[in-house]
């Protein structure tokens, strides 16, 4: 009878680390420490496995780098509710291949020199199917593994614990399915206890996913007290030192982790003794979403010295070892080479002049049309020696291109005149449309305008350096569709190249007001933003960033992705540079420059030489007409 009652006995209530203690056992062919667990080996991972065993916590996100035990985190999370608290479980990593690789290296033996679990997971050898590399059964529940590319293993039955490992290294779909993650999740919505855990390094800033859900965690970190002061601190790297000899060499095994209160160096064996002390504090409030993050300095597994040397490596390999490092060893998210300025420091630099108003260095005018639903967005900027620039005006049309009101206003536009420092009045020496909305009524428009004056542009994506832009060539049709032979002049642009070149133009050093005052010149491209451009134009300006990815056969290639939706000012300052190559300005010879600042009655400047091509004209001219030619054919 007591044997018989002892089956109804409820199990001991553990943590997923009070259970990992008592029973888990490492694999020599899966660690390098095997044998009996111990959750203090490395004592950070304690409070994200009672996050995981929190019932009021439904979500936990691990954003850290390699070497900090995450992996083994969701080996005992699976282990403890197979043996303690059975349920549905699926493990969902990158590929099909990753989801083998962890089953049968990883998995299973741990199942196999568990002793709890042994008895409760089918024999791989059995004929039964109760345990496959990619499902296994066990009383109360199952173990699905899954990769991320396969749509059908994402939505193919109910899941309570899902865990999702290296979730940015997924592909950006599944199929044509839609994101992983969000597949994976609705697998979940049945369950009332439901747990999802996502654990990932990071990858590219503004494109990581496990960024985007650390974000919207309580965003917890690691706070260390110091051996000698007892100060808490988190641990980084810009506190890790060393020593150079007396030929200037690093010495790598010189590092030692320096207190941030007290400048006290910690040894290696004092850094693992001072983090084991360390504790769990979350910077923003919980909201059943449980943030951890993690760089290798906590790592009881890696030795400073070691990271160093990964660091001047990385360092002298460029961007790409560099990147690999930020993410791999401190867990950060990556801006690349084209990282976006920080609008805030845009806003810092803004100079005083009234819209509508060219500054005296300003020689000529061009513009970029951004054509969205319900508005017409342009941006008018002035060119000086040395693609230097200023924002003159920033107007939005108000109708968008089904408005022949708006239409109007931006024919009004070509005939407008800007006021010089000098007090001469300057028109718009080309205007460039994007014509990847509403492209037949663009056509349309240029063609009743003509194209002395508007430069129709498509744009596309990669690097042309040596020559952004190309064309014109001749593409439009009628409403019947049939092609017109002498229709719309297209431009195509290389909008990546531009990009580029703002971003790097807005990021460089200039001299202060008061050394420009003293007579210290801009360096060439400098751009100048006025103090009426708001937070909103700056936020658009520096909306996007350069993010290498990979492509399906594995080939990386660098592509500009969004940080934010609206981003039409960038947009237009592309259009606006590409008008000014149309125009020749990356060729204008010395005498050029010097024809120009002569009709604006402006002293020459030192600014740098440019090459060849015509000068814009500076005077007001009317709204150009389109020619007409009557044939005499058919009578």
């Amino acid at each position: 009878m007591r044997r018989a009652l002892s089956v109804l006995r409820p199990p001991p209530e553990l943590t997923i680390s009070d259970w990992a203690d008592r029973n888990r056992r490492l694999s020599s062919e899966a660690s390098a420490e095997p044998g009996q667990w111990r959750t203090s080996r490395a004592e950070y991972q304690r409070g994200i496995m009672e996050a995981i065993s929190d019932p009021g916590t439904e979500t936990v996100v691990i954003m850290s780098s390699a070497q900090v035990g995450k992996t083994e985190i969701l080996n005992n999370a699976a282990g403890y509710h197979i043996d303690q608290d059975p349920a549905p479980i699926m493990v969902v990593m990158p590929t099909e291949r990753d989801a083998e690789t962890w089953s049968k290296d990883r998995f299973s033996p741990m199942a196999r020199d568990t002793p709890c679990l042994a008895g409760k997971i089918a024999d791989p050898k059995s004929r039964d199917g109760t345990n496959k590399i990619l499902h296994k059964r066990f009383p109360g529940g199952h173990l699905t593994i899954v990769g991320a590319n396969a749509p059908s293993g994402l939505a193919s039955r109910p899941i309570r614990l899902l865990m999702c490992d290296e979730v940015d290294r997924y592909p950006f779909s599944a199929g044509a399915e839609g994101d992983p993650v969000n597949l994976a999740r609705k697998r979940t919505v049945t369950f009332w206890n439901r747990k999802i855990v996502l654990v990932s390094t990071p990858t590219n800033k503004g494109a990581s996913r496990i960024e985007a859900a650390f974000e919207e965690s309580d965003q917890r970190q690691f706070w260390v007290p110091c051996p000698d002061c007892n100060a808490e601190q988190i641990l980084t790297w810009t506190q890790v030192r060393w020593d150079k000899g007396d030929d200037g060499a690093h010495r790598p095994e010189t590092a030692r982790y320096h207190c941030i209160e007290c400048e006290a160096a910690w040894r290696d064996e004092t850094r693992w003794a001072a983090v084991s002390r360390g504790r769990w504090i979350a910077n923003r409030p919980f909201a059943r979403a449980a943030g951890f993050h993690l760089n290798e300095i906590y790592s009881p597994w890696v030795r400073l010295e070691a990271m160093v040397r990964s660091f001047l490596s990385a360092r002298a390999g460029g961007d790409e070892a560099m990147k690999t490092f930020v993410n791999t060893a401190l867990g950060e998210t990556w801006m690349e080479t084209g990282e976006a300025p920080d609008w805030q420091r845009l806003a810092d630099r803004r100079e005083a002049w009234s819209p509508g108003t060219v500054p005296e260095c300003g020689l000529f005018l061009t513009a970029g049309a951004d054509v969205q639903k319900d508005r017409i967005e342009v941006d008018v900027w002035a060119w000086g020696r040395g693609l230097e620039s200023w924002l003159v005006d920033h107007l939005v049309l108000e109708g968008g291109p089904g408005d022949p009101a708006c239409w109007q206003q931006l024919t009004d536009l070509l005939a407008r005149t800007w006021t010089h420092a000098s007090g001469q009045p300057m028109v718009l020496a080309r205007l460039a449309i994007d014509t990847g909305y509403e492209t037949s009524a663009v056509y349309a428009w240029s063609r009743r305008v003509g194209f002395a004056q508007v430069a129709p542009v498509k744009g596309v994506e990669g690097f042309t350096r040596t020559s952004p832009v190309t064309g014109p060539t001749y593409v439009d049709a009628t409403v019947a569709g049939k092609r017109l032979r002498r229709g719309a002049r297209l431009w195509t642009v290389a909008t990546s190249t531009f990009k580029a070149e703002t971003y790097r133009f807005l990021r460089q050093d200039r001299p202060t007001r008061e050394e420009q005052a003293a007579g210290a010149q801009c360096p060439p491209g400098t751009i100048h933003l006025p103090e009426w451009a708001d937070g909103e134009w700056l936020k658009q300006l520096t909306a996007e960033q350069l993010v290498t990815v990979r492509t399906k056969r594995g080939f990386a290639r660098l592509e500009w992705q969004k940080l934010r939706e609206r981003n039409e000012a960038l947009d237009t300052r592309v259009y606006a540079r590409a008008a000014a190559w149309i125009l020749g300005a990356d060729r204008w010879p010395e005498t050029r420059w010097a024809d120009l600042e002569t009709q604006l009655g402006v002293a020459k400047s030192d600014g740098p030489e440019a090459g060849a091509a015509t000068a814009p004209s500076i005077q007001t001219r009317p709204t150009p007409r389109r020619r007409t030619v009557r044939s005499s054919y058919m009578g």
